[in-house]
């Protein structure tokens, strides 16, 4: 058992050594901030593995396998004892009861057999799950491979090798412990006593043989079934069940290393680890424009040495990406969630990460044995910028006279250095087509039960094509050049933003300087002749609430969204010092209390990355405003809106944000109105409209579009209206029915189109028919020449 255990302990360190080496090509990053929430997410996330129900047998299966792991850990350690002492128990784990204070004679030995029969039971059927998806029904997400069903036969193999050992062990024990031991027998007798040791002090008989719900249901089960074998084969079927047991455990330890199981040791430290900014927040390049283009002349000047802009090489992740590799568990759940993978695009989140992770692997002897160790070597020496914080370089001076590393601590048997070549990863490991199908949707990221991000890696390797590169899809240049010059992404005048609110009588900002509530309304809303309709509908509600607001017209321009999702962090972060500097600026003059805004995007850069520009302001989105003017009364919905409606549910307000129920709780309010849904693809798993990511400028990989597929989807419900609360989403939603010719039968309305005809306001009450659109078209035009009238 020494032997054992000290050889493949010792095997399992040289390889847990190797990946913790790989770890610190990573930058630097603290993951060790507000501890007692991460240790709150740890639980959540790790322990209760809340997101194992998105896949409900799947997830049963695995929490299964899980808790019987944590359960049979301390048998294993029972095991590895009894290999010294056959009598072993972890001293309070016998079958003699232990004295508790308050509690008296307390069998824990009892409680833990049964405990350890049931789970050890339970992992059996979690394991045989998975074989079924794995062989029988090959789930395409996951990665069929050999590795998968050996890890899942060796599992099998440890339960069902303790049950055998526990139950040719109680055989023994009842049967013939007792047995009289003649010369001939001696030998096999100390064997047999060798086995039954731990039943030391309880009677043996041979009646008691038989299958027992407590305390233990499988042993005994096993022992029924062995009670006919001889003596000599039971022992030999007790040791073949307890080696088999206690040298797969120790196996299994040192493939997880090499498998896709590592995840096994490395899942709840990575949900320790995870990003606790709000999701929406993608991580700062530089705090300034100004600064972010001193790092891009660097950048393209000296790129060996320069911090790095975004992500050009492995290097430039940090140590929270490389120990996202190691975590991921193949499961595909995020590739099959992926709306640019259902579509037909080359992008698979999952083969993403594989792919940045085999890449590291097959430069493992690279990147440990080159000069400086993992993090290398900079100018002078040093160790380069991607060290982690306090973690001191390893210079020249560690090295000797030939130019070898020294042993170390961390290097205690160095290898002969190896020569370094830096890589590009784009194209040489991921081809560039994979991060422009993105659209930034999270769906991937809500998906992963062990918290792997996917949408800050592909960004930033967006961000150093840009940037430094100047490599980006044709289709962007002219939104780039507009977002400059215009402010906004479709290069309309500047001068022409507020024309949609002409004849309500909004004030802007200029003329209200103290208005509590600004309007935000945003280049869609501002520009589009669609969404006008929507910011029009907007502002007529909160006039009728006597909301006391005002909108910035022309000093408003676009929050960046589109440029720092397509990786343009320059321009970016220029919009965002403009936008921040007016906002400030009304706020010093006592207005800007709160922000209302229509679209998602900007309530998303609004809310979580204008902080980072000193823009820090209350921001909600219209649905969630207004739901609350409906709450108190100010807005009454009175008037009929008869049908089926399904909400389509935007990205950046239900996953970046969590507000899923408030535009539901509108539409539930409108008297009239049927909610339904699509059906396994609502809220948390709601599919992209596909224009996010700043896909909305650019033409898809393929014919197969992602608008229509959510359309489709939307469809199969057979409601008559379909609601939105993005301009981009109805926008994308409108072409997706137009391509099934459904625009004249199908209704594509915002909510607060929806909430403004069920108010009335100032026209007469009448019912409407959702179902109607042509009976609707008279409706909103006298709705629009009301607003004109009220105006004047």
């Amino acid at each position: 058992m020494l032997t054992l255990l000290v050889g493949l302990f010792a095997a399992f360190a040289w390889s847990a050594n190797r990946r913790w080496q790989l770890l610190k090509v990573g930058r630097g990053e603290n993951r060790l901030d507000r501890i007692g929430e991460r240790l709150k997410g740890t639980w959540e996330y790790a322990f209760r593995q809340r997101k194992m129900k998105y896949y409900p047998l799947a997830g049963l299966a695995h929490k299964l396998i899980f808790l019987g792991f944590l359960v049979l850990l301390l048998r294993t350690l029972i095991l590895w004892g009894r290999g010294f002492d056959p009598s072993f128990d972890l001293w309070i784990l016998g079958h003699e009861p232990v004295r508790l204070p308050g509690l008296g004679a307390v069998p824990l030995g009892g409680i833990y057999e049964f405990l350890k029969d049931v789970m050890a039971t339970l992992v059996v059927l979690g394991a045989l799950v998975f074989i079924y998806y794995r062989a029988i029904r090959r789930e395409r997400r996951m990665t069929l491979s050999v590795e998968g069903l050996i890890i899942l036969g060796i599992i099998l193999t440890m339960m069902v090798a303790d049950m055998l050992y526990d139950g040719a062990a109680l055989a023994l024990h009842h049967k013939w412990s007792t047995m009289s031991c003649g010369p001939d027998d001696a030998k096999l007798c100390e064997r047999i006593a060798t086995v039954t040791a731990p039943f030391a002090g309880v009677p043996a008989d041979p009646a008691a043989l038989r299958w027992q719900p407590f305390p233990a249901p499988a042993g005994s089960l096993f022992g029924v079934l062995l009670a006919g074998v001889s003596p000599g084969a039971l022992v030999v079927l007790a040791h073949v069940g307890f080696w088999t047991h206690v040298t797969l455990v120790l196996v299994f330890l040192n493939l997880l290393p090499h498998s896709k199981h590592f995840h096994i040791i490395t899942a709840i430290p990575n949900v320790f680890a995870r990003n606790l900014d709000p999701r929406g927040r993608l991580p700062l390049v530089a705090p300034s424009a100004e600064a972010i283009g001193e790092m891009v002349m660097k950048a393209a000047e000296e790129p060996d040495t320069a911090e790095p802009v975004g992500i050009a090489r492995i290097e430039d992740v940090t140590w929270k990406a490389i120990l996202d590799f190691y975590t991921c568990t193949e499961c595909g759940r995020c590739t099959d969630n992926c709306p640019a993978h259902k579509t037909g695009k080359i992008l698979s989140p999952k083969q993403f990460t594989l792919d940045l992770r085999d890449h590291l692997y097959g430069r493992e002897g690279e990147f440990i044995n080159r000069p400086g160790g993992p993090r290398g070597l900079a100018d002078g020496g040093q160790a380069q910028a991607n060290a982690h914080d306090g973690d001191p370089g390893q210079g020249a001076a560690e090295q000797d006279g030939s130019g070898h590393a020294e042993a170390s601590a961390e290097n205690p048997a160095p290898a002969a250095e190896a020569a370094y070549k830096p890589v590009d990863l784009v194209p040489n490991v991921i081809h560039p087509d994979v991060l422009w199908a993105c659209t930034t949707c999270r769906a991937c990221e809500e998906q992963c039960p062990v918290m792997i991000s996917y949408v800050d890696k592909i960004v930033s390797m967006r961000r150093n094509l840009v940037l430094v590169k100047g490599e980006f899809p044709a289709e962007l240049g002219n939104p780039f050049q507009a977002m400059e010059v215009n402010g906004n992404p479709w290069n309309l005048a500047r001068i022409d933003r507020g024309n949609w609110a002409e004849g309500l009588g909004v004030p802007t900002m200029a003329e209200n300087p103290q208005a509590p509530v600004l309007y935000w309304v945003g280049c869609a809303a501002s520009y589009d002749d669609r969404a006008k309709k929507i910011a029009r509908s907007t502002a007529r509600l909160l006039k009728a609430a006597g909301v006391d607001f005002a909108i910035l017209g022309q000093e408003e321009t676009c929050t960046g969204d589109p440029a720092r999702r397509a990786g343009n962090e320059y321009l970016f972060a220029m919009l965002a010092e403009q936008n921040a500097a007016t906002l400030n600026g009304y706020k010093e003059q006592g207005g800007i209390r709160k922000i209302v805004t229509t679209c998602p995007h900007c309530f998303n850069t609004l809310a979580n990355e204008y902080p980072d520009f000193g823009a820090k302001f209350e921001v909600v989105h219209h649905t969630d405003f207004l739901l609350g003017l409906v709450a108190e009364k100010k807005l009454v919905p009175r008037e009929r809106v008869e049908g089926k409606v399904v909400f389509h549910d935007s990205c950046y307000l239900g996953r970046y944000n969590d507000v899923y129920e408030q535009p539901r709780d509108i539409l539930k309010r409108i008297p009239g109105v049927e909610l339904v849904e699509a059906e396994g693809w609502n809220r948390q798993k709601g599919l992209c409209c596909g224009a996010g990511g700043a896909q909305m400028w650019m033409e898809e990989q393929n014919k197969d579009r992602v608008n229509v597929k959510r359309t489709l989807q939307l469809l199969q419900t057979e409601a008559k209206t379909i609601a939105t609360a993005c301009p981009f989403c109805q926008t994308m939603i409108t072409d997706g029915l137009k391509d099934q010719s459904k625009e004249e039968s199908i209704r594509q309305l915002d909510v607060v189109e929806l909430l403004e005809e069920s108010c009335g306001l100032d026209r007469p009450a009448a019912g409407r028919t959702a179902a109607s659109p042509e009976a609707a078209r008279p409706a909103a035009a006298a709705s629009e020449s009301g607003a004109s009238a009220d105006a004047s």
